[in-house]
């Protein structure tokens, strides 16, 4: 197995058919895996040998998918970055990955006088017009070069590093090979398919592997690419009636804005045929209006996580039915895709009865390598095979697997995930905070807001707008917290010393299910 295998296939079954469309540009499977190959050599050019990190910073474009394939046909391993991480977080990435050479886009090419301490051996400037000083021109550089013989490596070699964020602070690096990438997507294809060419829209960012998957996956099925920028509902609703894009990955928050969107400006969206969501649940009033704003869609819901590259189950459309046998597992994850073997686990690894919560464990061909430059957290993840999500559940009699809570205390809001331990971090370090816990609470637009409950020094003052703006400087914007509660008490501590963020979230949850997967 190998990525740029699903480049070659598209070029010998649909080499005139358009690859992607991306603005008012439109290029061929033909044109696509030539500016690939011709990038492959400028990669090489600049002293990108098998093995060697190349780092990505940019937002959706048609050269992002280019560099995808590129940096795999040139034996490199990508590492692409998260664009709503901070300053610091990317520095933290990049370094501890080693990147060797950067693509970066207009965007964030005021970073790069950040990253000066890096040592990059080049950047590239992958947009239009004049490159930053010091730069070389992505377009100049394919110009420059015919195209190199494919040195794609395969099967369990590295593919990519894609960082996620880390219950210690840091960023973490999830190592990914081409059988887990490619295993991942067939698996869940299984259940998920969505035709023989499909018109895919990424609106979700690509460096995310939720994402990145339908980069390799719909290419692997000779389908094509309609590429925003960023998520926009005016962008979406234009995608499929202009541009005749037809299957979608959303989150049930994207749902919600799409429907606003339509009461003001109603348009026809019957063209989109098949929608993957996750991140969270989708309520049944929420999907019966999904229903009516994409009548002809299939809807399937996928649970999982970088690490599994990222499929772990799988809610079929046949389950997305409001009436009948099938109804009635709206709140589940649904069940384990062909190939991959999931079980409730207990502290001690044993697998618990039917109905009773423990923490998800996965084995799955798409299982990461394992954590970069980090064995022991690795040791720790992967146990005899089997992959410890970190999230806690329960599997009903039918296997249907039901996300009740999560064992590391992750925040989702707005279908981005958040780890409360970073949060405090960046908190704690503002001089006026003595202690701090961050939760999870309900939101109407964002499912789970990003909350703080702070306890200050004695004679000391902070408002939440201060030490939001402390944060921003430290993590990425949607993980700082959105709202504030100061306490003159301590916070409540378990036996061992730990916060009891049980008891804080009650305040908030009492009478309300927090069920997310």
């Amino acid at each position: 197995m190998y990525i740029t295998q699903g480049l070659h296939r598209s070029v010998q079954i649909s080499g005139n058919m358009l690859s992607t469309q991306f603005g008012d540009r439109r290029r061929t499977w033909n044109e696509t895996a030539d500016r690939v190959g011709r990038l492959a050599a400028g990669l090489a050019s600049l002293g990108v040998a098998t093995g060697d990190r190349v780092g990505i910073l940019a937002v959706n474009s048609d050269r992002y998918l280019e560099a995808y394939y590129a940096v795999a046909w040139s034996g490199a391993v990508i590492v692409p970055g998260n664009i709503r991480w901070s300053e610091a977080e990317h520095h933290f990435a990049f370094r501890d990955a080693g990147v060797k050479v950067l693509l970066v886009d207009r965007l964030f090419s005021s970073l790069l006088p950040a990253f000066e301490d890096l040592k990059f051996d080049a950047v590239i400037y992958m947009d239009d017009g004049e490159p930053p000083a010091g730069a070389i021109g992505y377009e100049e550089l394919i110009a420059a070069f015919d195209p190199a013989p494919d040195q794609c490596t395969r099967d369990d070699d590295l593919v990519g590093i894609f960082y996620t964020g880390g219950t210690t602070g840091f960023p973490k690096g999830v190592m990914l090979s081409h059988r887990s990438i490619i295993s991942s997507f067939l698996c869940s294809a299984a259940l998920t398919y969505r035709g023989e060419a499909p018109v895919f829209l990424h609106s979700a960012p690509m460096f995310h592997l939720a994402d990145a998957s339908c980069v390799f996956g719909v290419t692997m099925t000779g389908g094509s690419h309609v590429i925003l920028p960023l998520f926009s509902t005016a962008g979406v609703i234009d995608a499929v009636t202009r541009l005749g894009a037809n299957s979608l990955v959303l989150v049930p928050t994207m749902f919600s804005m799409i429907d606003q969107h339509l009461r003001e400006e109603p348009a026809d969206l019957s063209g989109v045929t098949h929608i993957t969501y996750g991140a969270s649940p989708i309520s049944e009033s929420l999907l019966r209006r999904a229903i009516e704003i994409f009548p002809n869609a299939q809807f399937s819901q996928a649970y999982g996580q970088t690490e599994l590259s990222p499929v772990a189950t799988v809610l079929e459309p046949r389950f997305h039915a409001l009436t009948g046998p099938d109804s009635g597992r709206l709140r589940s994850a649904g069940r384990a895709a062909p190939g991959i073997d999931v079980r409730i686990i207990d502290a001690d690894l044993n697998e618990l009865p039917r109905g009773q919560v423990g923490e998800i464990a996965v084995q799955s061909p798409g299982c990461m390598v394992g954590y970069w430059n980090q064995p022991e957290l690795t040791a720790q993840t992967i146990v005899d095979g089997w992959l410890r999500t970190g999230d806690a559940g329960y599997m009903d009699g039918e296997g249907f697997v039901f996300v009740v809570d999560r064992v590391k205390d992750m925040i989702i809001s707005g279908g981005e995930n958040v780890f409360s331990a970073e949060v405090e971090n960046a908190l704690s370090s503002h001089s006026a905070v003595l202690e701090c816990a961050v939760i999870g609470v309900p939101d109407g637009h964002w499912g789970e807001r990003v909350h703080a409950i702070v306890v200050l020094r004695d004679g000391m003052s902070a408002s939440g707008e201060e030490l939001r703006a402390h944060c921003q400087g430290l993590i990425a914007g949607y993980k700082c917290p959105r709202s504030f509660d100061f306490s003159n008490e301590p916070l409540p501590l378990s036996g061992t010393g730990k916060v009891l963020k049980t008891e804080l979230r009650k305040l908030y949850w009492d009478g309300l299910e927090r069920s997310v997967s």
